[in-house]
């Protein structure tokens, strides 16, 4: 495989978790955005966080830490436009820090489908819909996304649209692409992963 880069995306406002850092609400007693990291960095050489807030906090999980150019929370494009610019790798492989259980495979499955269609973006697949913030994305989109992000592009779909893209089936491990918006839904996990600790389903 070329070399990837994973981008962990923490800038959001997180507006239903209450306002709270989602990446830094603890889930089974350590930061959510470390269950990501802990998944993703053995799938790809470097790592590298989003944030927009708690600089200080993220820096210390040692991985360099980027904000967005586009200031005001400009959403998942923005913080995908940071990594890019620091990436010293044909790609970057995104995944959200709201959703601890990222498949163990999915570098590898997403970048299969990347190397066998037009070599645009490849885009997770799961519960019926496309997943857009687990993506692999070719560091060479990077001019393109600035300039879509001046002119005051924000959605992933419709800026993906714009290049080659193949969706890549993750239907049989749904679960993975879990997200947590809310404190009951982070509850609601953390009873399941205790439940299931002595299981194939706990967090390692």
């Amino acid at each position: 495989m070329a070399k990837v880069t994973g981008l962990v995306l923490a800038g959001g406002r997180a507006t239903r978790m209450g306002g709270q850092d989602k990446g830094l609400v603890e889930l089974c007693g350590k930061p959510m955005v470390l269950h990501v990291m802990e998944r993703l960095s053995p799938q790809v050489e470097h790592l590298v966080i989003n944030a927009n807030r708690n600089l200080d906090r993220y820096r210390q999980y040692r991985a360099p830490v980027v904000s967005d150019a586009f200031g005001d929370f400009a959403g998942p494009l923005a913080g995908m436009a940071a990594g890019m610019a620091v990436a010293e790798s044909e790609l970057i492989c995104t995944v959200p820090c709201d959703s601890p259980l990222v498949p163990a495979d999915l570098v590898q499955r997403l970048y299969r489908a990347w190397s066998e269609s037009a070599n645009g973006i490849a885009v997770a697949w799961a519960h019926g819909r496309l997943q857009p913030v687990f993506a692999l994305i070719p560091v060479a989109l990077l001019d393109d996304l600035q300039a879509a992000l001046v002119a005051g592009e924000r959605k992933i779909d419709r800026w993906y649209r714009r290049h080659p893209m193949v969706e890549v089936d993750f239907s049989d491990q749904p679960d993975t692409f879990l997200n947590v918006n809310t404190p009951a839904e982070r509850d609601a996990l953390e009873q399941r992963l205790v439940r299931d600790s002595d299981g194939a389903g706990g967090l390692a």
